[in-house]
């Protein structure tokens, strides 16, 4: 009893300490690198190596893993002086084993954290480094001296203390805190009243509030699964209930809960790490994927509309909307907090970080209270023990995704595979850009199916961007095209996230789930293409009118392409609208 109240407490106490050191770094100031970075790293391994569920307890492996670990972390950050005048290499033995334990636990973490697909992608690229010289022909390389292939990745800012790294401590993380914040209180509440007052009288409602709410919801969650997991335990009985089909009830909630991440003003983890490779504004990131973001559940509109027709879809039942009183202050849950971060970003000019912890203070004051106005103090501490804990174990989770990703990253660009995979792919697109951008298109679908989508994203524009780009692409162009490609695997067969999560919800056969979640969710394939034949629908900030009619040059040609697919009719007319919607997709506006 005693060990379980010990770690009752302990959780959320180290969770309130990850979201203090990370809004404090946002007030400091300057503080070196190598100082926040591996304490970024020491808060995240605990919840790695040592959370459990209830009922569990780590083993003592686990524990000298993470002490371990944590101690590499200490000896980087007190040591951060002398080591930044060794300029990446290594001296002596110490330093060469403190150098071993940080990758094995960057690895450790990893495997860990998502499974092992991207780890053993990090190992192979180690091996790369390391034996690369042996390699005959052009995709050999030089070789380096082992004390500094070693420490470049672990002692200075090119290896998992990088940029990438620095994203994940600076922005990420307030972020993530942000969103845990609003979850822990009555958002998501609002969320789910806004979308069925506005949604639920209409045909196929329970489905059209199923779209709305995970839009919202996967603003701020970034993650297709917790979506899934949190709006379909509402959505999913609606639409059963109803007597929606089961494929087609887990295939709303998983095509909806999967554009979370491009829908601004959050959009996950990847939005934060294109601010970083790009060095675009986040502002400038979230206006130019907003059109494109609208556009994919528009698409998933329109596909419920067409479904509609042939399964005659109901609306959701007067007793089952919300009453005006109760939508207006639920929305208060999430409106108050998005304005305060909002204004901050547009009206003061604060960075996004700094104007992220305003909102941050802002939702946590509304936890201290619920939609009747009630202060229960009780209640009061559940909420904020639960968003200390969600931060927390987020925070570790996308570190753990970031450092290994690092690893690739830092190898690619000290051994030059990067370029030498670029070279490949313009070689075998002839030089002409939509070859290259379909080897570029099936690249991130078969890495995303093994990896975290912005894992994916960083490994495949590391090293298919640089080809598009010499292609003719823009910069930005070619990462929100990735980034959206990155995506393909939380609905596409064999390995499909969002699909197997939802199909075990409504107890279908996954496959069922998935062709229906391919047909709703036809725009995530289509509108990156769109990116690439009308730029302007990426162009909001600097053209608002070209933005308006790319999109409905591509809004049309969904439209007509997810009619075709769906809705019934004869063969000849579908594929009419088919062959008409890919035309107008593809042909570029003059």
């Amino acid at each position: 009893m005693r060990q379980s109240t010990f770690w009752l407490c302990f959780w959320p106490l180290l969770g309130l300490v990850c979201i203090s050191f990370h809004l404090w770094l946002i007030f400091a100031g300057l503080v070196p690198n190598l100082v926040t970075r591996p304490i970024h790293m020491a808060l995240a391994l605990p919840w790695v190596m040592l959370w459990r569920p209830p009922g569990q307890n780590a083993s003592p492996i686990n524990w000298l893993l993470c002490i371990a670990g944590m101690v590499a972390c200490a000896w980087v950050a007190l040591n951060q002086n002398d080591l930044g005048d060794q300029y990446g290499s290594l001296d002596g033995i110490l330093q060469m084993l403190m150098s071993i334990i940080l990758l094995v636990m960057v690895i450790i973490m990893a495997k860990r954290a998502v499974g092992w697909p991207l780890p053993c992608i990090a190992v192979l690229m180690l091996l790369y480094g390391l034996f690369g010289n042996f390699i005959p022909g052009e995709f050999g390389h030089l070789g380096m001296p082992l004390d500094s292939f070693m420490g470049t990745l672990t002692i200075t800012e090119g290896g998992i203390w990088g940029s990438l790294t620095g994203v994940s401590v600076t922005i990420v993380a307030i972020f993530v805190i942000f969103g845990a914040m609003l979850n822990a209180g009555q958002a998501g509440s609002g969320f789910m009243n806004v979308a069925a007052a506005f949604a639920g009288r209409l045909t196929g409602g329970a489905a059209k509030v199923s779209v709305l709410s995970s839009a919202l919801f996967g603003s701020i969650s970034g993650s297709a699964s917790a979506n899934v997991a949190s709006t379909g335990a509402i959505t999913l009985p609606a639409m059963r209930r109803l007597g929606y089909p089961r494929s087609l009830a887990g295939a709303v909630e998983a095509v909806a809960s999967s554009g979370g991440q491009i829908m601004p003003p959050l959009m996950g983890a990847g939005a934060f790490v294109m601010v970083e490779l790009t060095g675009v504004p986040y502002e400038g990131i979230m206006l130019a994927a907003l059109p494109a973001a609208l556009l994919y559940f528009i698409a998933v509109w329109v596909g419920i509309n067409a479904f509609a027709r042939r399964y005659d879809l109901p609306q959701l039942p007067a007793h089952e909307r919300p009453d005006t009183r109760t939508v207006i202050i639920t929305t208060g849950f999430f409106a108050i907090p998005f304005t305060v971060l909002l204004y901050g970003m547009f009206g003061l000019n604060y960075t996004p970080q700094y104007a992220a912890c305003l909102a941050v203070i802002a939702a946590a004051l509304l936890l201290l209270t619920d939609d009747h106005f009630k202060v229960e103090p009780r209640q009061v501490l559940s909420r904020l023990c639960n968003a200390a804990e969600t931060s927390g174990r987020q925070i570790a989770m996308i570190a753990s995704i970031i450092l290994c990703a690092s690893i690739i990253i830092g190898v690619l660009g000290m051994t030059g595979l990067g370029v030498k995979i670029t070279s490949v792919i313009l070689s075998g697109s002839g030089g002409l850009l939509w070859p290259a951008i379909l080897l570029t298109a099936l690249t991130c679908l078969l890495l995303g199916m093994e990896v975290p989508t912005t894992a994916a994203y960083v490994i495949c524009v590391s090293v298919a961007g640089p080809a598009l780009t010499q292609l003719g692409l823009e910069l930005l162009q070619t990462h929100l095209f990735v980034f959206w490609f990155a995506l393909l695997s939380t609905i596409t067969p064999p390995v499909c996230g969002a699909v197997f999560i939802a199909a075990g919800m409504v107890e279908e056969n996954w496959l069922k789930v998935a062709w229906k979640a391919m047909a709703l969710g036809v725009g995530l394939y289509l509108i990156p293409l769109g990116m690439i034949s009308t730029p302007g629908l990426i162009d909001l900030a600097a053209s608002p009118v070209s933005a308006v009619i790319a999109m409905i040059k591509v809004g049309v040609a969904i439209t007509a392409i997810s009619y075709g697919i769906i809705a019934p009719g004869t063969w000849v007319k579908r594929l009419a609208l088919v062959v008409f919607g890919s035309f107008v997709l593809l042909y570029p506006l003059a």
